[in-house]
This record gives C-alpha cells, structure tokens and sequence, in this order.
C-alpha cells in the first residue's frame, strides 16, 4: 500500500506530466477555455491511460518487442475509440465542444510515454496507482488553468455568472496567447513548489541565517 500511494503521488504531483515533464501541452492550451471541457478531456485521458497500462502490463511478456509500438497504438487507440463513442452518446455537447482532441488521445505523449516507460515493464500493481496519478495529474492541472481562463475570460464558472453583470470579460484570457500565460504561471508555481521541497532542511537554515 505504501508503494502505491508513492506512486500515485509522483504523478499527481513530482513528475506531474503537464507541470513537471511537460508533455502532452497540445490539448492542454486548446480544450481550457472551459472547466466543463478541461475535466472532460481529463477524465477521458485518464480512462484511456489507466486501460491501455493495464493490458499492456497485463500480456507485456507476450509482446514481441519488434512490434511493440504498432501494439501499443493499436491498444490506446481501441480505448481512445471507446471513449470517444460514449462521449458522443451520452455527453453530445462536450463531445462537439472538444472536436478533434478527444480521438488525438492516440498520439498523446503521455499515454505513450507512460506505456512505454512503465506499463510495458511492471506489473499490474504498479500501473494502476502510475495511470491513476499521471491522469488525475494531468486532470487537475486542466481543471485550474480552466478554472482562471474561464472566470477571468468570461466571468463564470461552469456557465454560471459568478462575477456578476458588472463584470467585463477579459478577452485575451479567453484566446490562446490567455492559455499560454495562465499555463506559465502555472508552470513557474509548480517548479517552485519542487524546489522548496528538494531543498534540506539544512540548507533552509543557512539561507535564513545569512
């Protein structure tokens, strides 16, 4: 259980893959312009992650590694399909809403990446608390930069007027060059986090005595 939670934390907050390794930023700047679509994309991503880890960690030892790639696609993209489909059933608007970033889950470099690095190489113990972490990771960080883009952007949250009619939507959070800026801000605040914390207590000590 130990093991698990360590796991499960280094995606959700040490190698968070948006903050701290920095990839799959694509859908991260293009889908955030609403909290609704920020969740979405990441709960849809995390389905797909957590259930490619698992076959793939599942019949690894099955895989010829000559063609191991091809496999790989072919697993996510089955998974990617899947969620596409119950997206476009049940939630037709979020579906219509983040158009073609949903079935682009198949080249996502975290899923690929994870799958790689991870999936094809440990049990299933341990690719289940990586996929859940790397996706939540990968949520919540969608979920906050949804959150100020869409408050400051239109004045509400989730449809809802929160700021009030007085309010004057900033447009420029709103557009692209808005997601880059809120997603640097982001950024620089989860690299600073990782360097108070990689520091020891020792050398906080100095820095307060000098």
């Amino acid at each position: 259980m130990k093991n698990f939670w360590k796991i499960f934390v280094n995606g959700l907050i040490n190698e968070n893959p948006l903050l701290i390794l920095m990839i799959g930023l694509c859908s991260s700047l293009a889908v955030t312009t609403s909290v609704v679509n920020g969740i979405g994309m990441g709960l849809s991503m995390t389905f797909v992650l957590l259930m490619s880890e698992i076959v793939i960690s599942i019949f690894r030892k099955l895989i010829p590694q000559s063609v191991r790639i091809p496999i790989f696609i072919i697993v996510i993209a089955a998974f990617t399909t899947i969620i596409d489909y119950v997206l476009q059933a049940y939630f037709p608007d979020l579906s219509e809403s983040m158009g073609l970033f949903i079935p682009l889950i198949v080249v996502n470099c975290i899923i690929m990446g994870r799958v790689e690095a991870f999936a094809s190489r440990e049990p299933l113990s341990g690719v289940i608390p990586d996929a859940l972490g790397m996706g939540l990771g990968y949520t919540w960080v969608l979920a906050g930069i949804s959150l100020v883009r869409e408050l400051l952007g239109s004045g509400s949250i989730l449809g809802l007027n929160v700021l009030g009619p007085s309010y004057t939507p900033i447009l420029f959070f709103a557009l692209p060059p808005g997601g880059f800026f809120v997603f640097a801000l982001f950024i620089s605040f989860g690299l600073f986090l990782k360097s108070r914390k990689s520091k020891s207590p020792v050398d906080r000590d100095k820095a307060g005595c000098c």
